[in-house]
């Protein structure tokens, strides 16, 4: 007794652990996650500190009320915190004999007290003061709440393992739905995890979960709360999970959700609250609403998925077990020295050789697999060289008149490979060529212009010879066709008679942020690109001439849906491309389809609507492209390996119409065959019957023509119309 009233005074002034007075008691304020939204309003993720948001107790079932009294604290109602008789046995048990695994006793007010201030560890001491700490914090917290109010608090606080706190988040994370649409089985089983969340977790232990639902519906049919005959009934149902990690590297959109913290962030330290302080995108449970799409980030996902599995699989039978690296060692080198296992050695003061050593051994490690994640005894080495040999991707789509981003996927499984390759930069290739020939047009370029299709010597370029794919020369090509067919000794004259100032200023104007060499190599895309670059620069095609910059956030609001930011379109006020120029632009891509380098779109994935697109394909055959566009999408794709050594050895397996386009042709398929978005399959480009006129030209002829007159035989066009044609056109300009 002298004992007990000696740890009672002890704890009183906060010897034994920090006491909270009443005034902090009257501030309680958990830490509460900030939510972020899709269109449809589908969660897509968290940020936070404790995954937890706050619920009201008006929002949660009777059912699992009455469960959780049965269970932990059937006179709830009755006591001013602590229950007089489980406090005998506490005493008698852990105070006198210390026995630490006695347990029980505590009220739901005092598990409420040890949830806001967690224990300390003194000694053989731990849980005699905690649990006389827990009292007196507890006897506070009834002096100041409501019964109710108790309740709230304590459904909010309490883990439920796999770091969620609260059961609004329990209930996402265990059955992906909100706490009032918990059945009464699902109550039982939430309320039943409370004795243990490891040892009676259903991910973890199924039957061992359900065994404690069941103990949990023993109990309120023994006090009442329903009848023996309907604990039964219940007893009997199966336990089903749809279980949904909230955590950080999964779930829908992670590289999104990864850019928009950063976004987020910055947001965060230039707006202030009301007091003066800053907002905290971890604790001050914002809700952000996306432009994101949850169906067609599902769909991207998908198609990008299916497409790398097939790749991958045929890029390992492709090298035949050789490394890609094979002839540069010390990238894998380097790749090996970046790894987090061998910083970690090198700051323990191993050598470089003790440090290989180490990394050769055989350990049980988990790695990406295209059939999953697979636990194998593998070396570091090997672990981290079987990850360097993986190809990448990534996609983003936006909407086509506001720019709003709908779909996003920085790479193939964000738990094993961080690096956003939405954001990365690298050899635009082909894919650069729009841009090029929209500077041509500009000045005045038509068309239907023919070029000769040879390969001539740049002498006052260190003599530099542009080489076309297929090294198939002679004849001579329109405009339109050397696009559609990407064809570069034409893209180079082309970007020539553009001029090259004329085209790296364009590119400026459209976002390009990477280096623009000034040289007759840019026609052929050298320059450096991201997939985010890349859906602006295109918007201008769609948009009349107007840039649509790529928008990410719709609204912002706090915890009490006070609205702190609103976001829209931003389409700028100034013409970068004419109408006209953007008309033909969009159509010549649409011939790209129909017939050139994308024409599998038609041929081989059966799409008859429009579309318009260019691949893009880089030296080496490093880096494959693909910008395709409708009426109410862009969307931009880029495969290749995170170094470019990683790639594939031959132009037919590593061009972008092999490797990106059937991405493209997926995420189409997947949302064309959705009757949500049947009408984007009836939408048409804003392209005037004039412009489609104009650009019915031939894409190749073999001979160039002498003669007006030798011209309109071949085109079985008379001269009159001839006249009409082209001083219908001038009068119009």
């Amino acid at each position: 007794l002298v004992l007990f009233i000696l740890l009672v005074g002890v704890s009183y002034i906060g010897a034994l652990g920090k006491m909270p007075s009443f005034a902090e008691l009257k501030k309680i304020r958990n830490y509460n996650a900030s939510e972020v939204y899709s269109t449809d309003n589908y969660l897509l993720g968290r940020y936070y500190l404790e995954n937890r948001t706050n619920t009201n107790l008006d929002e949660i079932p009777k059912f699992l009320i009455n469960a959780l009294i049965a269970t932990e604290d059937i006179r709830f109602y009755l006591h001013k915190g602590t229950d007089t008789r489980s406090t005998f046995r506490v005493l008698l048990k852990s105070i006198l004999l210390f026995d630490k695994s006695s347990g029980g006793g505590s009220t739901i007010t005092q598990q409420l007290a040890k949830n806001l201030y967690p224990r300390k560890s003194l000694g053989i001491l731990t849980v005699p003061a905690a649990k006389i700490r827990e009292m007196l914090i507890a006897k506070r917290l009834e002096e100041i709440y409501s019964k109710n109010e108790i309740l709230s608090l304590y459904l909010n606080t309490v883990p439920f393992g796999d770091n969620t706190f609260g059961i609004e988040t329990a209930a996402l994370v265990y059955f992906n739905k909100q706490t009032s649409n918990l059945l009464p089985e699902e109550s039982a089983m939430l309320v039943g995890m409370l004795k243990g969340n490891s040892e009676y977790s259903p991910r973890l232990n199924k039957k061992a979960a359900q065994e404690r639902r069941n103990l949990v519906l023993s109990q309120m049919a023994h006090y009442g709360y329903i009848t023996k005959p309907e604990a039964a009934a219940i007893q009997k149902r199966p336990l089903k999970l749809n279980y949904r990690s909230l955590s950080h590297d999964e779930g829908p959109a992670p590289y999104f959700r990864e850019y928009l913290r950063q976004v987020l962030k910055k947001w965060a330290d230039e707006n202030l609250k009301e007091d003066g302080t800053k907002y905290n995108i971890y604790t001050d449970g914002l809700k952000i609403y996306t432009t994101i799409d949850y169906r067609l980030q599902t769909y991207a996902e998908n198609a990008l998925k299916d497409q790398m599995a097939i790749l991958q699989k045929e890029f390992d039978k492709h090298w035949k077990g050789q490394e890609a690296w094979v002839k540069n060692p010390k990238l894998a080198q380097n790749e090996i020295s970046q790894s987090d296992r061998y910083k970690q050695l090198s700051a323990e003061g191993l050598s470089k050789e003790q440090i290989i050593q180490q990394l050769k051994r055989p350990v049980e490690t988990k790695i990406f697999t295209w059939d999953g994640e697979k636990e194998v005894t593998i070396s570091p080495l090997d672990s981290v060289l079987h990850h360097f040999a993986m190809l990448q991707s990534g996609l983003i789509s936006i909407e086509a008149k506001t720019g709003f981003v709908k779909a996003w996927v920085g790479g193939i499984n964000y738990k094993y490979f961080k690096y956003d390759h939405v954001t990365s930069h690298r050899q635009a290739g082909s894919s650069f060529k729009p841009i090029v020939y929209s500077a041509a047009l500009e000045k005045g370029i038509q068309p239907c212009q023919f070029y000769a299709n040879d390969s001539i010597v740049y002498t006052d370029y260190d003599n530099w010879v542009p080489r076309n794919a297929n090294r198939a020369y002679g004849g001579y090509y329109s405009m339109t066709g050397a696009l559609a067919h990407s064809i570069n000794t034409v893209s180079v004259k082309v970007l020539m008679d553009a001029g090259i100032s004329n085209v790296v200023e364009l590119a400026r104007k459209l976002g390009f942020k990477g280096d623009l060499p000034e040289v007759p190599s840019l026609a052929l895309g050298t320059c450096t690109a991201s997939l985010l670059e890349m859906v602006g620069a295109y918007s201008v095609f769609v948009n009349s001439g107007h840039e649509v910059t790529p928008v990410f956030i719709r609204r912002i609001e706090d915890q009490n849906g006070k609205v702190l930011f609103t976001g829209g379109p931003q389409i700028s006020q100034d013409i970068l491309i004419s109408e006209k120029t953007s008309e033909e632009i969009t159509g010549m891509l649409c011939h790209a389809v129909d017939s050139g380098t994308a024409k599998t779109l038609r041929s081989a994935y059966g799409f008859t609507s429009e579309i318009a697109g260019k691949t893009g394909t880089t030296q080496d055959h490093s880096d494959g492209w693909f910008i395709g566009f409708t009426p109410d999408l862009i969307t931009a794709v880029w495969v290749g390996g995170d170094n470019p050594v990683i790639r594939f050895r031959n132009i037919a397996l590593g061009q972008g119409a092999y490797m990106a386009l059937p991405i493209f042709a997926g995420y189409l398929h997947h949302i064309y065959t959705d009757p949500v978005y049947k009408s984007c399959q009836s939408s048409v480009f804003n392209i005037s019957e004039e412009t489609r006129e104009e650009l019915k030209c031939a894409d190749y002829r073999e001979k160039e023509y002498k003669s007006i007159i030798e011209y309109l035989e071949k085109k079985q066009e008379s001269i009159g119309d001839f006249i009409r044609r082209i001083f219908g056109r001038k009068n119009k300009q």
